[in-house]
């Protein structure tokens, strides 16, 4: 009896022990987490995207707290989130503007030509690291192998005649696709506006049409043509100021090339068809 009774107690004294030193080290090493952590985390809109600059939701949710992080950082919660963590943190809110990314690229199969055949890992990083930034003659297209995609947290992104085309009703304008794209042509606008232009080429006209047949010429009819001052043509391409852009789209009517997309208009055409 007692070779099983001493071994019993022993092995029982040895866990109090263990037990009362776990409880001193937890108390001693206890840290204090502030519950309007927890609070703003439940604020934010759980999608872990990374669009705010960090690592994820509770990890914004900290830096709010402890290092003074802008409260309006998240664009997928949108102004809600921005109010409710204006209340939790006791300051005044500020405007949020909802945005949308779009890319910035018409450079499909059938226009954009190719330097080489690539034949090698289906990622936009990686491809754009070879010789000439990747296999399009056009240094400023789109890759198509889908980077975005895979940081895409919404399943809002799809590769279409080789080009990136974004789901405006799916994006939650994380910025996330904007980050990873190693052209940049992926680029954030106010989803209220209905216009952007789909080329970011800076090549002059005639080495643009030997590389694809869609790209802006930079002839500034657009420029011309907006009564708001609007639209620019910096660096051989065409950009909107959309602090100033009224939504009249005359820029798009006049765009010789189409790279000027009107998604209002087309809505129109559409049901008119």
């Amino acid at each position: 009896m007692t070779e099983i009774l001493f071994p019993a107690l022993a092995i029982g004294a040895v866990g109090l022990v263990l037990g009362m030193l776990l409880a001193v080290a937890a108390k001693a090493f206890h840290v204090e987490v502030d519950e309007r952590i927890e609070q703003i985390s439940a604020c934010l809109s759980g999608a872990n995207c990374g669009g705010c600059g960090y690592a994820g939701c509770s990890a914004y949710a900290a830096a709010i707290v402890n290092d003074s992080a802008p409260i309006n950082a998240c664009a997928a919660g949108g102004q809600a989130a921005v109010d409710n963590i204006a209340a939790i943190m006791g300051v005044e809110a500020t405007a949020m503007e909802p945005v949308r990314a779009v890319v910035r690229c018409d450079g499909v199969i059938t226009k954009a030509n190719d330097r080489y055949d690539y034949y090698g890992i289906a990622d936009c990083v990686s491809a754009s690291k070879l010789q000439g930034g990747g296999h399009k003659a056009c240094n400023f297209g789109c890759l198509g192998y889908g980077s975005c995609i895979t940081a895409c947290s919404e399943g809002g992104i799809s590769i279409v005649d080789g080009v990136a085309t974004i789901d405006g009703n799916s994006c939650i304008g994380c910025g996330a696709c904007e980050k990873i794209c190693p052209k940049g042509i992926i680029e954030l606008v106010p989803k209220r506006h209905h216009i952007y232009v789909k080329c970011s080429s800076c090549d002059k006209a005639p080495a643009m049409r030997q590389k694809c047949s869609a790209g802006c010429i930079g002839c500034r009819l657009c420029e011309k043509a907006c009564p708001a001052g609007a639209v620019t043509v910096n660096d051989n391409h065409a950009s909107i100021d959309y602090s100033k852009c009224t939504g009249c789209g005359l820029c798009a009517e006049k765009c010789p090339k189409h790279i000027i997309v009107n998604e209002n208009a087309s809505a129109v055409i559409e049901e008119t068809a």
